[in-house]
């Protein structure tokens, strides 16, 4: 039966993002509704209990999860919706996320706290997540690693770059640390991310390429010797203003994003860093010293 092929279907779908597991289950719901007309009161009722058991917590439910001092399960799933969230940003939750980032015990929810501040923390929150580099638990580094592409902050740097000549660091998150370190041009940095192009890990060596081709405005690839150099004769080795994006998760958008249209998949944009100052065309409110322009009306 047809109905069977969507269920399967729809169960399979659980294993991808989050957002197409709740779409999936709109259109389980939608076949438990047509059964239920064709007669089929049983099957229905399963389906509709299984469709149910995918339906989008509500924010208040969010909160609760996130807030739940007895189930860290829980604290780590309502963080999360709630980081994801575009209400995410009330004072409130980004206060629970602090508190979570400095003194949650479970790992997890240290890491989605961590996430969660990167989203929506400010610039002074980035000697917080800093705090957590160190932590004997990977996800929490990489958490703390990511998090610290998002938050602009110069004292970070010299917290962030030994990270990333230690050996003893787990790959993936000196990955992500490289990345972070493309928005500080510094002497310091820059020794750092071209002893990295030395490493044995090839998206280590990619990431810390491309830091240098962000502050510096050059191209030399994993040539240590040739970046070295142009630090030592450059009257100007790095860029006046670099322009830094964070990274961001993206991917081709496949034919169940497109059959259901009215739940469109969004992708986050790259973007600069909160708190990085971005030189560029100054607002009228912003030019000191000059009188706003006088209003005119339409069409004169």
């Amino acid at each position: 039966m047809a109905i069977f092929r969507v269920f399967t279907r729809a169960a399979e779908v659980v294993t991808r993002a989050a957002e197409v597991v709740t779409r999936a289950a709109g259109v389980v719901a939608l076949a438990a509704g047509a059964l239920l007309a064709a007669g089929c009161d049983t099957i229905s009722s399963d389906l509709s209990g299984f469709s149910q058991s995918f339906s989008q917590p509500t924010p208040a439910e969010a909160a609760r999860w996130a807030a739940d001092p007895n189930d860290r399960e829980n604290a780590r799933r309502g963080t999360i919706l709630l980081a994801n969230a575009p209400w995410g940003g009330t004072e409130a939750y980004v206060r629970m996320y602090r508190l979570y980032a400095e003194d949650a015990l479970d790992p997890l929810v240290r890491a989605a706290a961590l996430q969660a501040l990167g989203r929506h923390g400010d610039p002074q929150d980035a000697q917080l997540v800093a705090k957590s580099l160190p932590s004997p638990f990977r996800q929490v580094r990489l958490a703390a690693a990511k998090a610290l592409q998002r938050l602009h902050d110069p004292a970070v740097a010299d917290l962030l770059w030994p990270r990333l000549v230690d050996a003893n660091e787990d790959s993936d998150v000196r990955t992500e640390i490289a990345i972070a370190l493309g928005q500080y041009p510094a002497p310091a940095v820059f020794n750092a991310l071209v002893a990295a192009l030395s490493q044995r890990e090839l998206a280590v060596n990619i990431a810390a390429v491309d830091a240098l081709r962000t502050m510096t405005g050059m191209d030399h690839g994993v040539d240590e010797d040739a970046w070295l150099t142009h630090m030592a004769t450059a009257k100007q080795p790095f860029v006046e203003s670099p322009v830094y994006l964070y990274p961001v998760f993206a991917r081709e958008l496949d034919i169940w994003d497109h059959l259901l249209f009215w739940n469109p998949t969004v992708f986050e944009s790259p973007d600069v860093p909160i708190g990085m100052k971005v030189l560029g065309v100054r607002r009228t409110s912003e030019l000191a010293g000059e009188a706003p322009a006088p209003a005119t009306e339409p069409g004169s």
